[in-house]
């Protein structure tokens, strides 16, 4: 299953040749991931290093997995971590693909708040990922306020992804993103308690190492460990 294309497999036979053997063969067999929830990964994860070039490639292969309601759920709520200076292609790309997949857009809405309750269901969400002691959280500052409203009001409570696959997406965003160890570590005990536990992950971070290199790889490994350690005290 390659994502090169022709040209480049002439022009670069070796290691077109080695690196779909390594992504695509050695990669997803050395796991029992499921091919959807590594597709879902895949694409968070291309988000977060600025893989544009292979979002485009790997997509057409994911829409064989994933809905396209699951396909923008991912893009949406990356803009919350990455921002939209580095999320505006993707929309250009999973649009083009999409139409040329015959996917009518704009897809069916996908909120569940309004302008005047988004604060309070962010707040819930919150709570429901990280525990009680985030019901007040939203007081301490503007940005504070801002992801309980934005980050979890906006994205969180949208259909189409569920918190466990909401999680797993911000994991990769944070893993491939690199520089976000603080944040790495509170979503990967948020996953524990999604029930996305140390060895799930640590399997993910794996199937994303053709993606983001071997450093973030190892890096994220690092802090899964270290997340499991805190959640078991």
């Amino acid at each position: 299953m390659s994502n090169f294309t022709e040209k480049q497999k002439e022009l670069d036979p070796e290691f077109t040749g080695f690196f779909d053997s390594f992504a695509f063969a050695e990669v997803p067999e050395s796991s029992g991931i499921d091919e959807k929830t590594r597709y879902v990964a895949i694409l968070a994860s291309l988000l977060g290093c600025q893989g544009v070039n292979e979002f485009k490639a790997i997509l057409p292969l994911a829409l064989n997995s994933l809905s396209p309601v699951e396909v923008k759920e991912i893009l949406y709520q990356s803009t919350a971590y990455l921002g939209i200076g580095r999320v505006y292609p993707f929309f250009d790309a999973a649009n083009e693909i999409m139409e040329k997949e015959s996917i009518e857009l704009p897809l069916p809405s996908q909120s569940t708040t309004t302008p005047e309750n988004r604060l309070e269901k962010g707040i819930g969400v919150q709570v429901d990922l990280f525990g009680d002691q985030m019901a007040d959280f939203w007081k301490a500052s503007d940005i504070n306020r801002f992801l309980a409203t934005n980050c979890f009001g906006d994205y969180y409570t949208r259909k189409g992804l569920d918190y466990k696959n909401r999680e797993l997406i911000t994991f990769c965003f944070l893993a491939s993103l690199g520089g976000c160890e603080l944040q790495l570590l509170a979503h990967s005990q948020a996953n524990f308690m999604q029930g996305n536990d140390k060895e799930f992950l640590i399997e993910i971070v794996y199937q994303l190492v053709p993606y983001i290199g071997y450093p973030r790889s190892l890096n994220a490994i690092s802090i899964v460990n270290k997340a499991a350690e805190e959640f078991e005290k």
